[in-house]
C-alpha cells in the first residue's frame, strides 16, 4: 500500500478524535503532535511539516469545529483539505501545443527510471489518440538507446536515434525534424542522466532546451529517496526550470516524504506517478485522491477509471444479463478474473475502496495476488469448454482429470466449484438490490457491482 507507515499513523492519530463528542484545544494539540511526528518520520521536509501542522491547528481550534456535532470528522475533513493543498490542490496536466508537435523533454538523475517513464508517457498519450515519437538522447549510459528501443517496440512507438557518436543536441534537433516530416504530434526526448548533479549535465540539458524549445520539461525522480528527491527537484528547477515532476516507484514508497514535500518546496506540480514496473503503470497525479487514500478514505474515481480502461463494457453488459438469468458459467468466471487482473494487483485495487486501505492486516496471511489466483485459473483452464459452460456435468472422474491437469487436488477442484456456486447466489442478491445501487451510480465495468 502507498505510504503504508504514514497512512497508519495519521489514521491512528485522527481516529482518537472521532470517538470524542466534544473536542478541547488540548485534544487537537495532542493529535497534531502525533501528526507532526508521523510526517517527520515519513521524511517530509521539516519546514513543510511545521507550516502544515500550524495551518491545520489554526483551523481546528476555530468555532466551526469546536461547536460542531461531529468535531472529529471536521478535523479529518480539514486535514484532508490541507493535505490536498500541500500536494497541489488540483491535478496539473501536460500543456498540449495548438501547433504540433508538442515537445516534452525528460530530465533526471540516473536510476530514477527516466527511460522507462519516457516510454510509459508515450504509451499514455498513444491511448489518447496521439502519434508519439521517442528520441534517444542518452548517448553515455551503456544500452540506454537499446532500452528505449525495446520499450518503444513493446508499446509500438517509433524511436529515433543516431547512435552514441553524435551529440545529444544534434540528435534532438534531427529527431524533431523527423517528427515533423512524419506527422508525429508528440515528441518525447529521453535525455542523459548522471549519478549526481554536475555542471556538464546541466550545460548539455540547457543546450537541448535552447535548441528544441520544449513545451514541457518533466523531471523524473525516485520517490523512494525521500528528502533527497526533493533536493534533486530543487536543484534541477533552479538550474533548468522544470514544468512538472514525475514520481517513480511510488508503489514501493511506504513513507511519502517526496510526494508531500516536492510541490511545497519547488512550487512545481507532480504531474504523473509511476505505480509499478509494467508499461501501463503510469497515472496522472490527483492530489485530492492521494490525500483521501492516505487518510483511508479510498479512491473510487481512480478505481472506476481503471475499470473502464481494463474492462470491455459490451462484455460486461452481456455478463450482467447472464447474472440476471442465473446463466453464469466458468468461462464467464475466467474472463472476469482476467479482466480484474488487468486492473493491477488485487491489494492495490482493494486499497482504493473506502475502509479497505489496510486490507492485508484485515485478511492476515491471505494471498491476494499470487498462488491462489494462479491455482484457480489452472483449474478452470484444465476443464473442457463443455465443462466450463455446464459445471453440473462435473462428476468424480472429470474432477480427477481436472486436478491432474492443473497440478492440484480433487479437494481444490471441489472447493472452487463450491465457491463458484456461492458466488452465483451472491450475484443473485446483488442483482436483486440493483435498483438501489444504480441510484448511487453503479460501478462501470464491473457488472456485479452494479
Amino acid at each position: 500500500m502507498i505510504f503504508e507507515g504514514l497512512s497508519d499513523k495519521l489514521q491512528g492519530a485522527l481516529s482518537k478524535l472521532k470517538s470524542k463528542g466534544k473536542l478541547t484545544e488540548k485534544d487537537v494539540k495532542d493529535a497534531m503532535r502525533e501528526v507532526k511526528l508521523a510526517l517527520l518520520e515519513a521524511d517530509v521536509n521539516f519546514k513543510v511539516v511545521k507550516d502544515f501542522v500550524k495551518k491545520v491547528q489554526e483551523r481546528c481550534v476555530g468555532q466551526e469545529v469546536m461547536s460542531s456535532l461531529t468535531p472529529g470528522q471536521h478535523v479529518i475533513k480539514i486535514v484532508n483539505e490541507e493535505l490536498t493543498s500541500l500536494m497541489g490542490d488540483v491535478s496539473s496536466k501536460i500543456m498540449i501545443s495548438p501547433k504540433p508537435p508538442t515537445i516534452i523533454m525528460m530530465v533526471g538523475l540516473q536510476g530514477a527510471g527516466k527511460t522507462t517513464t519516457s516510454g510509459k508517457l508515450g504509451g499514455y498519450f498513444k491511448k489518447q489518440g496521439k502519434r508519439p515519437l521517442l528520441i534517444a538522447c542518452d548517448i553515455y549510459r551503456p544500452a540506454a538507446i537499446k532500452q528505449l528501443q525495446v520499450v518503444g517496440e513493446k508499446l509500438d512507438i517509433p524511436v529515433f536515434n543516431m547512435g552514441d557518436k553524435e551529440s545529444p543536441v544534434n540528435i534532438a534537433k534531427a529527431g524533431l525534424s523527423h517528427a515533423m516530416k512524419n506527422n508525429h504530434d508528440l515528441v518525447i526526448i529521453d535525455t542523459a542522466g548522471r549519478l549526481h548533479i554536475d555542471e556538464t549535465l546541466m550545460d548539455e540539458l540547457k543546450s537541448i532546451k535552447s535548441e528544441v524549445k520544449p513545451h514541457e520539461i518533466l523531471l523524473v525522480v525516485d520517490s523512494m529517496t525521500g528528502q533527497d528527491a526533493v533536493n534533486v527537484a530543487e536543484s534541477f528547477n533552479n538550474a533548468l526550470g522544470v514544468d512538472g515532476v514525475v514520481l517513480t516507484k511510488l508503489d514501493g514508497d511506504t513513507r511519502g516524504g517526496a510526494a508531500l514535500s516536492i510541490r511545497a518546496v519547488t512550487q512545481k506540480p507532480i504531474k504523473f506517478i509511476g505505480m509499478g514496473e509494467k508499461l501501463d503503470d503510469l497515472e496522472p497525479f490527483h492530489p485530492d485522491r492521494m490525500a483521501s487514500r492516505i487518510l483511508g478514505m479510498g479512491d473510487i474515481l481512480s478505481l472506476i477509471e481503471k475499470a473502464q480502461e481494463s474492462m470491455d463494457l459490451d462484455k460486461a453488459k452481456e455478463l450482467e444479463q447472464k447474472i440476471k438469468k442465473q446463466d453464469l458459467d466458468f468461462e464467464d468466471f475466467l474472463e472476469q478474473m482476467e479482466q480484474i487482473q488487468n486492473m493491477g494487483p488485487l491489494d492495490k485495487i482493494l486499497g482504493m475502496i473506502p475502509g479497505m486501505g489496510n486490507i492485508k492486516d484485515q485478511l492476515g496471511d491471505v494471498d491476494l495476488n499470487g498462488k491462489e489466483m494462479k491455482r484457480t485459473k489452472a483449474i478452470v483452464q484444465s476443464m473442457t469448454v463443455e465443462e466450463r459452460r455446464d459445471p453440473s456435468i462435473l462428476n468424480a472422474s472429470r474432477k480427477k482429470r481436472i486436478a491432474r491437469g492443473s497440478g492440484t487436488s480433487v479437494q481444490d477442484v471441489n472447493r472452487l466449484i463450491k465457491q463458484f456456486n456461492e458466488m452465483k447466489k451472491m450475484m443473485k442478491m446483488f442483482t436483486g438490490s440493483q435498483k438501489s445501487m444504480k441510484k448511487r451510480g453503479g460501478f462501470p465495468g464491473l457488472p456485479f457491482f452494479k
